[in-house]
């Protein structure tokens, strides 16, 4: 490859990711319905012709925001790295709330809004992280709660237990701080008495249903 090649495609990048984070700081803020290409362009200083160029359109640039912000909240190779240790099962489900605690109420980017938006108000949109990222990451978080329920991955039964696990995370992504008070309480709380609670939440209601297959 030319030097010419190698700057170009480091430019090329450089400009997507800048399109990109600027679009998701403005999705966040404004909801996509009000964000405009113009103002986007504007902002991450480059022409209109540089969204189509790297997205195709304004519905492009907004899927692809949505599966960033989806990857930022918890992506493939940290549930990768998280399978590959040698920790128990028990270990793998805290540190996985651990992690999705941190990302919905910690120290954050623009990504919790996004997903906020657009779980609150799905639109056709959705389908961009149904078709690819969910399906993506769903097999290893099965797989952590398989090993603690001893239920196989292929029975419907620990879908009901990926709900029940996941659901309260899920809450603290979609019921911001300025939702209600109880909302703002929440997300007050120490981090580390959220994730002790969502673990022993969790923990016991797999351990429940576990057990109850064992004396059935």
């Amino acid at each position: 490859m030319s030097k010419t090649s190698r700057v170009l495609r480091t430019d090329g990048e450089a400009t997507y990711n800048r399109i990109l984070d600027v679009a998701g700081c403005l999705f966040a803020s404004a909801g996509f319905a009000e964000t405009t290409n113009k103002m986007i362009a504007t902002q991450a200083e480059v022409d209109l012709a540089s969204i189509n160029y790297h997205f195709g359109s304004r519905n492009g640039l907004y899927q692809a925001v949505l599966v960033e912000a989806h990857q930022r909240l918890l992506s493939i190779e940290r549930l990768q790295q998280l399978i590959s240790t040698p920790l128990p099962a028990r270990d793998k489900l805290r540190q996985l709330i651990q992690h999705l605690v941190q990302s919905t109420i910690g120290e954050q980017g623009w990504h919790a809004t996004v997903l906020s938006r657009e779980f609150l108000a799905p639109s056709s949109h959705l389908q961009s992280l149904q078709q690819t990222e969910i399906p993506a990451k769903l097999p290893f978080i099965l797989n952590i709660l398989s090993e603690i329920t001893s239920i196989p991955v292929e029975e419907p039964a620990l879908l009901r237990c990926l709900v029940s696990v996941v659901a309260p995370c899920a809450m603290l992504l979609v019921v911001g701080p300025n939702v209600s008070p109880i909302a703002a309480e929440i997300h007050r709380m120490s981090q580390q008495d959220l994730i002790e609670h969502l673990y022993n939440f969790a923990i016991g209601g797999l351990e429940a249903v576990g057990n109850s297959r064992l004396t059935c």
